[in-house]
């Protein structure tokens, strides 16, 4: 594979990585410890993920707990958690803290997978803008003396790499609509 072409490669990977990661932070009324990665606590002045400041787990199906290593810093955790958009009331036993996740509505799970579409749309036109640049970039190759068969080849070849992340977005969406939409 041409180094060019590798590297709009490596761009898209990264944009669709995002987006897994993204995806992985909407909950689907099942405790998952993955919404909680963009929290961060005030440990001592610094901004630190929950997952450097405590133990997360899943006792039950429907319950994260958060098992802090400092029990000074429950009062932190639960105002972190407060303030950001997780949309859960923590509640703490002076120990743990715990976030219970209330069984999703229709309605609600039909919201959630709108919100699913439109993050896997904004990832498509992630691909496409970089398929667009890199097309750009090989038809000013054509300046450079490279002959039009080598920039055809390039452009073709990123056209399947854009196909692949098409496809791979498609999957994903999908999957995550069904696990929303399973009661």
């Amino acid at each position: 594979m041409d180094e060019r072409v590798k590297a709009i490669d490596e761009k898209m990977t990264k944009a669709y990585d995002y987006l897994v990661s993204d995806l992985a932070t909407i909950r689907a009324g099942r405790a998952n410890p993955h919404v909680l990665d963009k929290v961060r606590v005030d440990y001592y002045g610094t901004p630190t993920p929950i997952q450097q400041v405590g133990n997360v787990s899943v006792p039950e199906p429907r319950m994260l707990q958060i098992a802090p290593w400092d029990k000074s810093l429950i009062k932190e955790i639960e105002k972190a958690i407060m303030c950001s958009d997780v949309g859960i009331t923590p509640s703490n036993d002076g120990v743990v803290v715990r976030l219970v996740f209330p069984e999703l509505t229709e309605e609600r799970r039909k919201e959630l997978v709108k919100d699913v579409k439109k993050k896997g749309e904004e990832g498509k036109v992630v691909i496409r803008n970089l398929r667009r640049d890199g097309n750009d970039a090989f038809k000013k190759l054509a300046k450079e003396d490279v002959s039009e068969d080598v920039i055809k080849d390039l452009e073709d070849s990123l056209q399947k790499i854009t196909d692949k992340y098409m496809k791979d977005i498609d999957k994903l969406i999908e999957e995550k609509s069904q696990e929303i939409l399973k009661v």
